[in-house]
Formats: C-alpha cells, sequence, structure tokens
C-alpha cells in the first residue's frame, strides 16, 4: 500500500469533541483527510466528568473521521487543558564527566530527567518540560547546546503541570474508545501551533484561545514559549449569563449569542428587538439586542482582565518582554463580533483573529478554517512532528464500508473484534510515539486492572 506520512488530532473540548485526519503534501502542508465532530456531554471546564458520555462522544467523533476518510484509526495526539493546568519557571544544571566530549541529547534527556524528581504538590503530574535558554560553563543565551563543548549544561525551563487523575481520565477515555494514544499536547500550545507564525513568535506575542469551558494563554518571545495558563472561563458561562439574563433556555441563549450577539453594546439602538418563540404554547419573547451585548459585553470583561493579569504576570512592561505583536485570538470564542476591538480597547495591545488556514493546502475544506478547529489543526501538526522522530507510518487499512449502512446510527454499539485487532496489529506494527510521562502512567493504568 502507498506510503503517507498521516496524523489523527483529537480534541477533547468541554462543548465539542472533534477527529481531524490529515496528510502532509509534497509541499509540506496539511491536506485534511478525515473530519468528525460531536457534542461533548461528559467535559466540564476541560476536565472529564462523566465517563461513559465521554467515551461516546469521542467514538462517535472518531466513527465520523473513519467514514469521512475511508481509514482504520489506531491512535492520536490528544490535547489537554483544564483548570487544574498550572506552569511554573525552574532551573537546573548537570555536570558533565568529559568536558572535551561535544553535548549530545543524552545530555538534554538527563537534564531533563533531574526536572521530573521535582517534588509537586500532591496528584500532581509534569506534563511538559520546555527548554526555554540554556548556558554552558556560565555562558548564557544559547538555545542549541547540542555539539558544543562544556562541563556545566545549565537550562531555564518552563514547565507544565497537571492533575494525574484529569490525565488518566483522558487517557481511560480515549484508551475504551478503541484508539491508543500516540502523544499529549497542552491544547494552548498546539493551537499557537496552527495559528501563530515564526515572525509574532520572534516579536512576542499572546495567543488568547476562547473555548467554551475555559479560555487559554500561551505567550512567545524570541521564537520560545515564556507562559502558559487556564483560566476557567469561556464561552458557556456567556452563554450561561443569557439564559438567566433573559430567561431563556441554554439553547435559545447559544443561538443568540451567535447569531444577534455582539462585545460592543454601543453599536446597538435601544429599539432593536428580536423575538424568540416561547415555550409549549407561550407568547414569544421579546429581546433587546442592546441588553444582550451589555451581557455580552461584561463577562468578556471580566475574562479579558484575567488574560491581562497574565500577560503582566510574564512581565510584559518590561522592555525585554514586551509583546511587540500583540494578542492573536481563535477559538470558538473568539467569532463574537467586535471583540478584537473590545481586547484592543482593555488591554491597548494589537489584536487580530488567528485562523489555522496558513498550513492547510490550498483546496481543503473550508469548514476546518474555523478558528473554533485551531487546537484539532494544531494536534495534527503535533503528530507530524512525533512522525518525523519515529519511522513513517503507514496508512491504517480501508474499511470496508457498505454504502446502505450508516454507522453512526448504532455508534453507541459498535465493538471491534479483538481477534480481527490481533491479526491487523500483527500485520501492520506500530510502535506508537509516548512521551515518557505517558509510558509511565499508561503502565500505570494498566497495571491498575
Amino acid at each position: 500500500m502507498e506510503q503517507r506520512e498521516i496524523a489523527i488530532g483529537l480534541d477533547i473540548g468541554t462543548t465539542k469533541i472533534v477527529a481531524i485526519v490529515g496528510h502532509k503534501n509534497e509541499y509540506g502542508k496539511m491536506e485534511i483527510l478525515g473530519f468528525g465532530k460531536a457534542k461533548s456531554l461528559g467535559v466540564q471546564r476541560g476536565v472529564v466528568s462523566n465517563i461513559t458520555q465521554t467515551i461516546e462522544s469521542i467514538r462517535y467523533a472518531i466513527n465520523e473521521a473513519e467514514v469521512d476518510s475511508g481509514l482504520s484509526l489506531s491512535s492520536c495526539v490528544v490535547g489537554i487543558a483544564g483548570q487544574h493546568i498550572r506552569s511554573l519557571q525552574h532551573s537546573d544544571y548537570i555536570l558533565r564527566e568529559d568536558a572535551q566530549e561535544v553535548i549530545t541529547q543524552d545530555d538534554i534527556d538527563k537534564l531533563e530527567k533531574n526536572v521530573h524528581k521535582l517534588v509537586m504538590l500532591p496528584g500532581e503530574e509534569i506534563i511538559h518540560v520546555l527548554p526555554q535558554e540554556y548556558k554552558i560553563d556560565g555562558e548564557p543565551n544559547i538555545h542549541e547546546p547540542i555539539g558544543m563543548l562544556g562541563r556545566r549544561l545549565e537550562a531555564n525551563l518552563h514547565i507544565v503541570v497537571g492533575q494525574k487523575a484529569a490525565i488518566g481520565n483522558i487517557f481511560s477515555c480515549v484508551k475504551q474508545s478503541n484508539v491508543e494514544v500516540s502523544g499529549i499536547t497542552l491544547e494552548p500550545l498546539a493551537s499557537s501551533e496552527a495559528v501563530l507564525s515564526e515572525e509574532e513568535k520572534e516579536a512576542g506575542v499572546c495567543l488568547v484561545d476562547i473555548g467554551g469551558g475555559t479560555t487559554d494563554v500561551a505567550i512567545f518571545k524570541d521564537g520560545i514559549i515564556r507562559h502558559t495558563a487556564v483560566i476557567p472561563f469561556g464561552g458557556n458561562v456567556i452563554t450561561e449569563d443569557i439564559k438567566e439574563g433573559c430567561s431563556i433556555i441554554e439553547k435559545q441563549s447559544e443561538l443568540l449569542k451567535i447569531k444577534f450577539g455582539s462585545a460592543w453594546p454601543g453599536e446597538n439602538s435601544e429599539n432593536e428587538i428580536v423575538s424568540i418563540p416561547g415555550l409549549r404554547g407561550r407568547d414569544p419573547k421579546e429581546i433587546s439586542l442592546k441588553m444582550l451585548s451589555k451581557i455580552i459585553h461584561a463577562r468578556l470583561v471580566e475574562i479579558i482582565d484575567q488574560v491581562f493579569i497574565e500577560i503582566k504576570n510574564y512581565g510584559h512592561e518590561e522592555g525585554k518582554k514586551k509583546l511587540i505583536a500583540g494578542i492573536v485570538l481563535t477559538g470558538g470564542g473568539s467569532q463574537l463580533k467586535h471583540i478584537k476591538q473590545l481586547f484592543e480597547y482593555e488591554t491597548g495591545m494589537d489584536t487580530r483573529v488567528g485562523f489555522p488556514n496558513e498550513h492547510l493546502a490550498n483546496g481543503s475544506r473550508s469548514d476546518i478554517e474555523s478558528p473554533m478547529y485551531a487546537t484539532a489543526v494544531g494536534l495534527v501538526m503535533k503528530g507530524f512532528e512525533l512522525n518525523e522522530r519515529n519511522l513513517k507510518v503507514k496508512v491504517p487499512p480501508i474499511i470496508e464500508k457498505d454504502p446502505t449502512d450508516n454507522p453512526l446510527d448504532d455508534v453507541k454499539d459498535k465493538s471491534i473484534d479483538e481477534n480481527q485487532n490481533q491479526k491487523e496489529t500483527d500485520a501492520n506494527p506500530k510502535e506508537p510515539y509516548f512521551d515518557k510521562w505517558a509510558a509511565a502512567l499508561l503502565k500505570f493504568l494498566s497495571n491498575d486492572k
């Protein structure tokens, strides 16, 4: 069968679960082979709250992607977020035995392994160790130490930490959906891959990914990740405020937000009214668009204030840390009307809305170019990175689908024959890539059963 490089990204969000199958063409651009989406029923603010419902949603999204691509999906890169995520800065060093031997990847690995000995808060696990810059024998500002000579190798590191239980629940849900986890990535890092340019990362930029349950923040300067944070508010709290403020049901408040909502109340006049159907034969309800915009504006200002606190915590006011490229908004919440102008007004920083189309091949599906799919596209790109560290993976075997049968109707009853799975595994052996901590966690989960 033809060899092609493919990757699968699985974005487990609060409002939706998205699976995207991508293939990198000869020009280095991503072609979308398959796309699947399901409503997320068991996730609250980025954390699994109902295992059964989350598994059903993941299976539905994966199955849609399989039908769309004609491929059998066996592994994926999963995004992780949630209010349990925190980050910290840390410096560490190692002393090399022979200063006349060149520094190798083994030395870098040894230095990063030291970090995993740090004492975390109870129940926490290190997700990412991201080197920012190195020092060799006291010489600072070294970005690539491999091949250099020296005895003392020191690094400034950005460490991302999360709760073991929350991470384990994500792994468990994916595994029980008959898909392996080949890698796991912090969602704002994945989104940044999809929507930020190298020039923006070099100049200094703050990515703000406004999802349903959380708002993810990632700050880059000099091409290096400098700060990450997860704010436990997103588009869903705006919907909830509209629901309470206008005394309507959640479905109506979400539609109002999308179709008529604005982050800038001044654009609506007092007499602009929208009428929505009443419940069970009740009279229609009239909603003032100015009132609607005031509700959205109030909650968005709170979210922007939290984002600006993270920017200040990074040290934006210092001259060398200034974010010249300003703010890039992405995620479903970034599609609110006039949100760009509100961010600029509240922060005084240049702002744009980021679309994940820069890395997509011409002619790719236009619906995936929406900011709401930035994380999923970024996860596919992370999958390509993992593939580059390993042997090229084969295209999974094509599924023989009955054109008259719609497997989405009975996705809840979907089961896979274990013997058939074993035959396919024997025929196409592949060792998926696992980060060291992920491998240890999977081993723990397996032994626990």
